[in-house]
């Protein structure tokens, strides 16, 4: 009897656009927990980084519909080189900036990075899973993408302690160039291979794409709770997200190696459990693994504002990467699985970066609540409106009951013509 052989999870395409993904955002993880003290080292002060941050929020909302909607026109892997670029640029404005002013054109390269790579490649992921298989083949790209914080996050932190923040950022920028090349490598062989027609990107395709994501957000379905959940989780995180190495550093003394020691233990935690997320979305439900995830989170936070020794920090950084192990490949299952095909990377780009209008003065709204309440008032409000959100994420978060397929035996081997962040 002849031996089939399995067809692997994830396809050759799909390993490379990873790899690049991982030399990009190990600059990213680098400077991501450290940029607040970046911001206050070019002498800013804690009024001028809510302003910094508030700023800089202003250009994921400009580019985060406009980079799903762009690799929903012209191709995921198209959208992803073009962000890219923009990406690079950002980094090298990072590396020579001479005050914190220009840092805003630094995040401005980088967050039309972010608008256009991210939603294009979870949208590429979910187009090379089948959807009885997509929570574990999220759960492998993400396990092994989070190998980005183990390098990154403790690398970052002791280039800066040790050699300053020029030198991270400059190292940053080589290896996001080598990201770079390999995506526009792959992009010009996809553009080859290409067998059906894309769209031409025109205000009608535009329209017809936003009009078509505006009737899913206002159908009382998935979707709508969704954009609800994702809203409320925006608008409190970013009223603290600039203050956590804030607060860690300044407030308790951390240093900036322990600073990154403690991403690189999240990281190690998420990879360790996050296979087991995506099992669990796949058996028993979306909803199961966003509802733990949140509350493993909720957890971190109350324990990291409750204690000063490191050793609970740490305690507090592996439940954070054990929630986000269990609700981030749930979280990007039931996207794609509730977003039509044409459709999923402007939703993509709308859920995984839907900063909107009221999240703006947030990043100032929370310094005002530091510097007025204490440090720790800021940390509370997201705290809250995550348990707050649990009850409706548990009725809510529930696709049409549908007759669910046998997961096959591995995906096909034949990767597809169109490719996608």
């Amino acid at each position: 009897m002849e031996k089939i052989s399995k067809a692997p999870l994830l396809t050759r395409t799909l390993v490379i656009l990873l790899f690049s993904m991982i030399m990009a955002n190990i600059g990213g993880q680098m400077y991501g927990p450290l940029l607040p003290l970046y911001v206050q080292d070019l002498g800013a002060n804690i009024n001028q980084i809510g302003i910094f941050f508030t700023l800089s929020m202003i250009a994921p909302l400009l580019f985060q519909i406009m980079g799903g909607w762009i690799s929903d026109a012209i191709g995921r892997v198209q959208a992803i080189a073009i962000g890219s670029l923009a990406g690079l640029a950002g980094y090298i404005v990072f590396t020579i900036a001479p005050s914190w002013w220009w840092l805003l054109l630094a995040v401005t390269g980088v967050s039309m990075a972010s608008s256009f790579v991210g939603p294009s490649f979870n949208a590429f992921v979910a187009e090379e899973s089948s959807e009885a298989t997509r929570g574990k083949v999220f759960s492998i790209v993400q396990g092994t993408f989070m190998v980005v914080g183990v390098i990154g996050a403790p690398l970052g932190g002791f280039l800066a302690d040790s050699f300053g923040f020029r030198l991270m950022f400059g190292v940053g920028a080589f290896l996001y160039g080598i990201a770079t090349l390999i995506r526009i490598l792959v992009a010009r062989k996809a553009k080859r291979e290409l067998t059906t027609q894309t769209s031409k990107p025109s205000f009608g395709h535009l329209k017809t794409t936003l009009l078509s994501i505006i009737g899913l957000l206002t159908a009382g379905g998935v979707v709508t709770w969704i954009f609800i959940s994702d809203g409320v989780g925006d608008v409190t995180f970013n009223m603290v997200g600039q203050l956590f190495p804030l607060y860690l550093n300044n407030i308790i003394g951390i240093s900036m190696t322990q600073l990154g020691t403690l991403g690189a233990i999240a990281s190690i935690a998420t990879m360790l459990f996050i296979y087991f997320g995506g099992i669990l979305s796949d058996k028993f439900g979306e909803r199961v693994g966003i509802v733990l995830g949140n509350i493993f989170i909720a957890a971190a936070i109350f324990i990291m504002l409750n204690v000063t020794t490191y050793v609970y920090f740490i305690a507090a950084w592996i439940l954070l990467g054990i929630g986000q192990a269990l609700s981030g490949p749930a979280y990007n299952s039931l996207i794609s699985k509730a977003v039509p095909e044409k459709l999923r990377g402007t939703a993509f780009g709308f859920f995984s970066s839907s900063i909107g209008i009221l999240s703006l003065p947030m990043p100032y709204i929370g310094t005002l609540l530091w510097q007025n309440f204490g440090p720790k008032m800021p940390f509370y409000v997201p705290l809250a409106s995550m348990m707050l959100m649990l009850p409706v994420i548990w009725l809510k978060f529930r696709l049409p009951n549908t007759e669910k397929p046998s997961p096959p035996d591995g995906l096909a081997t034949v990767e597809p013509a169109t490719p996608n962040r």
